[in-house]
């Protein structure tokens, strides 16, 4: 991946990172279809390993244009935000936004064992809600499960410079 271009905002703590997966609530899928770019909301779950390699667990319906553009092409982007808030400056290039943020490319891969499909979907419940959710096969016949292996990954943030007045 490109290097960052405002390396003063890069994030490496894994804690920092972790804590922008649990506040992020929607991932920003990037597929392409054909020559056509095409970007997906979805809530998500994940796991990260001690040595920060991240699994995205997504799900959704059984057919449609998001796992057709899967099949042909796995190749995804990513990207996820958390602590949005708007600041002000005393003019107006001094005006922005403070934020923490996650990019990265990955590989979907659309699952199909049940029991794969029922861990994903508990690993989802708990990043989203907290609770501990189980699943059976009957329920998971009736939805997609799809798993981004992420390949790399950045995280980077902005607070609400000393300067600035909070929206």
């Amino acid at each position: 991946m490109r290097g960052m271009t405002r390396r003063e905002r890069e994030i490496t703590d894994r804690e920092a990172i972790l804590g922008i997966l649990d506040r992020s609530k929607v991932v920003h899928i990037g597929l392409t279809d054909g020559d056509e770019p095409y970007v997906v909301p979805m809530n998500y779950g994940y796991t990260m390993d001690e040595d920060g390699t991240l699994k995205l667990y997504l799900h959704g319906a059984t057919q449609g244009r998001k796992l057709d553009m899967m099949r042909k092409n796995p190749k995804v982007f990513l990207e996820m935000e958390c602590d949005l808030q708007p600041f002000a400056g005393d003019v107006a290039c001094r005006y922005g936004l403070a934020y923490q943020s996650l990019m990265g490319r990955g590989l979907a891969v659309i699952l199909e064992e049940p029991q794969e499909k029922m861990d994903a979907l508990s690993i989802l419940m708990k990043t989203q809600t907290g609770g501990d959710f189980t699943f059976n096969e009957r329920l998971v016949k009736v939805v997609s499960v799809i798993r981004i292996d992420v390949l790399e990954y950045t995280a980077k943030g902005r607070a609400v410079p000393e300067r600035a007045s909070a929206e």
